[in-house]
């Protein structure tokens, strides 16, 4: 699933592809925007929260979409066409004026807005970990109002801070030494909040520095404990323990930890 870092990626990405260019053609394959035109429209930016896209135009219109965990985005250059397998995926179309067009796949969450009125679409959730004005006494705010929610819960509940996805959620578990099901009132959220930001940030910045997170990128050592089940941890050597997700349940995804790093509570049997 994306994280606040890919899409933060996925935003610089479309900005350097279409900002300051005009809409010629748009095509909205939904059905409440399938009237909707966006031509003659202006791409100001892209901007983001959380996990969520704002494509913003002239106007005070925003295009509001969500990839949750397939949706993606493509560039073709002018002339050129997404190949006719994946146009059945195809829900928006952003054609410009030069020539290069836009394709949203598999998008969901699909709203247009005005873009004086975000909040509708953004504002239940936390504060964003990217956000150079990020409110960090707000989001330890947050996730100290619930003390007893695991840790890993917490930080995968969106209206408490946005941006952190299960891979996170999972690593810095890791990098704090606390039990993924600790707690969070008995976890230092305040350094939480910082390594959470700082993290996103040099994942979404750093050239060569994707998710990486052990600050390695040489193959399987990447993670310290995503993805990582029935292998040595790359700290101590013990096996890394993974147990499967619970199912329709977001708050419990699939969870790894290693249990000398990591001493603390296991997830309550159900």
């Amino acid at each position: 699933m994306p994280e606040g870092d890919s899409v933060h990626k996925l935003a610089r990405r479309l900005d350097r592809a279409l900002r300051g260019r005009t809409v010629a053609r748009s095509d909205l394959r939904v059905p409440r925007l399938a009237t909707r035109d966006l031509a003659g429209r202006e791409v100001l930016e892209h901007a983001t929260h959380g996990k969520h896209l704002l494509t913003r135009f002239s106007g005070d219109v925003t295009l509001h979409s969500h990839l949750l965990m397939d949706g993606e985005w493509s560039v073709t250059r002018p002339g050129r066409q997404l190949p006719r397998r994946l146009q059945p995926d195809v829900r928006v179309v952003l054609e410009t004026t030069e020539g290069s067009t836009a394709w949203g796949l598999r998008l969901h969450q699909l709203e247009l807005v005005a873009t004086s009125q975000e909040a509708q679409v953004v504002g239940h959730l936390g504060p964003d970990l990217l956000h150079d004005d990020l409110d960090a006494a707000e989001a330890v705010r947050r996730l100290r109002a619930d003390p007893e929610v695991p840790l890993v819960s917490a930080m995968l509940d969106q209206t408490k801070v946005a941006g952190l996805g299960n891979l996170w959620a999972n690593e810095l578990a890791f990098v704090l030494g606390r039990s993924p099901w600790t707690p969070v009132g008995e976890v230092d959220v305040e350094r939480l909040v910082t390594l959470a930001a700082r993290a996103l940030r040099h994942s979404a910045t750093v050239p060569g520095a994707y998710q990486v997170t052990t600050g390695t990128g040489r193959r399987g050592e990447s993670h310290w404990v995503a993805g990582r089940q029935r292998r040595p941890c790359l700290r101590c050597g013990t096996v890394v323990q993974m147990v499967d997700e619970v199912p329709n349940d977001p708050a419990n995804r699939r969870t790894w930890w290693c249990p000398h790093c990591q001493p603390g509570p296991a997830r309550p049997a159900r």
